[in-house]
């Protein structure tokens, strides 16, 4: 027969980050001192449940600019946006309020600088997501995606003297070591940021799953299957060698991935919301059962909210409330 799970361990950190944490107050004090309706350009975030929370509060989602009636109010997701998207809607008057996160925007200035340098700008990323479309549009003819070290191979640039490299902020930490390590060797004189892109929650997450994967059976990483960062997850327990499954939430775990577990850990990706950890935690629980949590880092960012957004309370005579996050 076999044996129950024992123990159930939580990776610390996990779940959201302070970018994370800053859109989503910034979509629901928008709607608390805005006129409605508040549209928001793309997810805000990519997890569904955070989407349908705030749908649910009153926010319209919508992909395009076009979708946004003249003179509304309009939200530009976390991932960041290309100028032309912006320029858009300046010429329509649209209301913006800017969520990108500030690690996201040091990229994209970055790449303006760069480009303005005359450089060639590697950008290591997933060219369908959407941080690597905004950050490609401020200066698409200057910039060239690769996402594996392979590429590096086959890379051809005007001038090998003046080549940079920038990275997608939720990428994987050893693989795109490996990448900047390829460029580097084919690029010697190659530039980059004085500090990795990648961003301080995603390296945090992934190295407690390094620190996890050794002590489990089996990992469970809740997320979207379009966040770029939850994905990473599961590749690192992977590459651990410990088996690592992506879900939403805990309808979909699947009772034959934990057959024969004696200890199951449990992470979440920058976009998860923390009750998605307690339910799955709560469905795995059984009578004699141990929940531990295993940290390797205590995060304490905190990033400003837009002025944009006081701005918008002063005009209506509102204060802004207090961010819940």
């Amino acid at each position: 027969m076999t044996q129950p799970i024992a123990e159930i361990l939580l990776a610390g950190p996990r779940g959201f980050c302070a970018g994370v944490e800053r859109a989503i107050d910034i979509v629901e004090l928008a709607l608390s001192v805005c006129r409605p309706p508040v549209y928001v350009r793309r997810e805000i975030v990519h997890n569904r449940h955070v989407v349908e929370s705030l749908r649910a509060k009153g926010a319209i989602f919508v992909d395009e600019l076009h979708e946004v009636p003249d003179d509304a109010t309009v939200i530009f997701s976390a991932h960041g946006i290309s100028p032309a998207v912006r320029g858009e809607a300046l010429r329509r008057g649209l209301r913006v309020v800017d969520a990108t996160c500030p690690l996201v925007t040091k990229v994209h200035l970055e790449a303006v600088r760069y480009a303005r340098e005359g450089y060639t700008i590697v950008l290591i990323g997933h060219e369908d997501h959407d941080e690597v479309i905004g950050t490609l549009g401020e200066a698409p003819e200057r910039i060239v995606v690769i996402d594996s070290a392979r590429e590096v191979d086959t890379l051809d640039v005007p001038n090998p003297e003046k080549i940079a490299y920038l990275t997608q902020t939720t990428l994987s930490v050893d693989d795109t070591r490996d990448v900047i390590e390829a460029l580097r060797q084919k690029f010697p004189r190659i530039v980059g940021p004085s500090r990795d892109d990648i961003c301080y929650a995603t390296q945090n997450r992934q190295a407690a799953v390094k620190r996890l994967a050794g002590d489990v059976d089996v990992l469970l990483v809740i997320g979207a299957a379009n966040s770029s960062n939850a994905n990473r997850l599961v590749e690192v327990s992977r590459m651990a060698g410990t088996r690592a499954y992506l879900i939403n939430d805990v309808n979909d775990i699947k009772a034959d991935w934990l057959a024969g577990a004696r200890r199951v850990g449990i992470t979440a990706g920058a976009s998860t919301p923390e009750v998605l950890v307690s339910e799955a935690v709560a469905r795995l629980r059984g009578q004699g059962v141990a929940v531990r949590e295993v940290h390797v880092v205590e995060e304490d960012v905190r990033f400003a909210l837009p002025q944009e957004l006081e701005r918008m309370a002063e005009e209506r005579g509102l204060t802004l409330p207090e961010r819940r996050h």
